[in-house]
Parts: structure tokens; sequence; C-alpha cells
């Protein structure tokens, strides 16, 4: 199990595939998959059968997971997507932009 540089509510940008260019914020990371789920992004569809959360059935539609590799993390601060480093600042590791120099993490 791998530790990726992107986190949870992070804004991504997708850098290649079907859905290119496109950002969003980061749902769910599948870390044992090397999977991330973007929100507006990657929609599949799934027929689903009726039940009671769902008595009508059908197909609904929702983002599908895609390869952690095809996103780069969005910079808060310059607006560009870009890498991420890391560095120890009081005691804390936090990420920076490594377009820009500034510190990624909130807080």
């Amino acid at each position: 199990m791998a530790n990726y540089k992107i986190k949870k509510g992070d804004t991504v940008e997708v850098i290649q595939g079907k859905e290119k260019g496109k950002r969003g914020k980061v749902l769910h990371v599948l870390s044992a998959q090397d999977r991330v789920v973007v929100e507006r992004v990657n929609f599949i569809k799934r027929h689903v059968r009726p039940s009671q959360k769902n008595p009508q059935g059908g197909v609904i539609e929702r983002e599908g997971s895609m390869a952690i590799s095809t996103v780069k993390l969005v910079c808060p601060s310059c607006g560009k997507p870009g890498r991420v480093g890391m560095r120890v600042e009081g005691g804390r590791k936090t990420r920076y932009c490594k377009l820009c120099n500034v510190q990624v993490d909130k807080g």
C-alpha cells in the first residue's frame, strides 16, 4: 500500500485520458488499488434492481475511479497543476507546490 501526496478534499486536474483537462475535488483515495475518485469526472452508468432504497430501479450515473497517476494536484496559490514535494516545518510534514514553492496544506 503506497503513500500518496494527493488527499481527500484536494482539487486536482486530469492530465490524460478521455477526461483530460477537467478539474474536480477528490472524493476518495483508494490507496490499495492506486486509484482516486474525483467529483464530476469519469461518470459510469450502473444498472440497479428495485430495492427499498431505490424502489424504481433503473440506471444511475455516478463517478468512477481512475488511476491516481492520471491526476495532478492544483496549487491553491498559483492555480496550475503541478508536482508536490514534502518538507518538515516545525516538526510537521507539509506539502508544497514545486512550481511556486508555496505550502499546499491547510493549517
